[in-house]
């Protein structure tokens, strides 16, 4: 099975290959089919992911997975939210995002930083598709007063699991697979998947 993932994210298209890698679906990105990213324009994180994967479904000619994701910190009225990958202005500056987010909750308490990640990811059999196969993963958690780790991506060194005590750029990339919101997404989307097209 072949499909096209809806992302110019270097590290999404790392983490999901990864986390697809075994499956029996063969990746393609984007980038590798010269598609031009999608103006991702709507107010949700579930509207976001359909214009990205009905995008790369029409260039392409084929399947396509897309998924949008952020933060939502409650202390902040839900930002960064659907603008987490442009949240200082500039798409994808993942220090200058991460260094307003730490300005904005300055002083606020530690009871008051709770925050979760939210991917949603969708399927498409083709750009016309009226029935996507949607999937949503969210990863609770809370934000550190300061970066910590050096995997990931985005808001990984801010974000600490409660469990754990850890940030997201403080676990290897298995422990962060089982755990993140874009693994839930990912598997659940794999599985349907696996019961309702690939069986079929």
């Amino acid at each position: 099975m072949r499909l096209v993932l809806a992302t110019g994210n270097p590290g999404k298209m790392a983490e999901l290959s990864r986390m697809l890698a075994g499956s029996g679906i063969e990746v393609l990105g984007q980038k590798e089919l010269e598609i031009d990213s999608a103006p991702e324009d709507a107010a949700t994180f579930v509207e976001n992911a359909l214009i990205k994967a009905r995008h790369v479904a029409k260039c392409s000619g084929l399947p396509a997975v897309a998924d949008d994701s952020g933060l939502v910190v409650p202390a902040l009225g839900g930002e960064p939210g659907i603008y987490s990958a442009r949240y200082a202005g500039r798409q994808g500056d993942d220090a200058a995002n991460n260094q307003l987010l730490l300005s904005k909750l300055a002083g606020v308490e530690n009871h008051r930083r709770q925050a979760a990640f939210h991917c949603v990811m969708v399927y498409l059999r083709n750009w016309q598709d009226p029935a996507p196969l949607l999937a949503h993963g969210i990863w609770r958690g809370y934000i550190v007063d300061s970066p910590r780790g050096t995997n990931g991506f985005g808001y990984d060194p801010l974000f600490a699991d409660p469990q754990l005590g850890l940030t997201a750029a403080e676990l290897d990339s298995g422990a962060k697979d089982a755990r993140s919101h874009r693994g839930q997404a990912l598997r659940e989307l794999v599985d349907q998947l696996n019961r309702f097209v690939i069986a079929s």
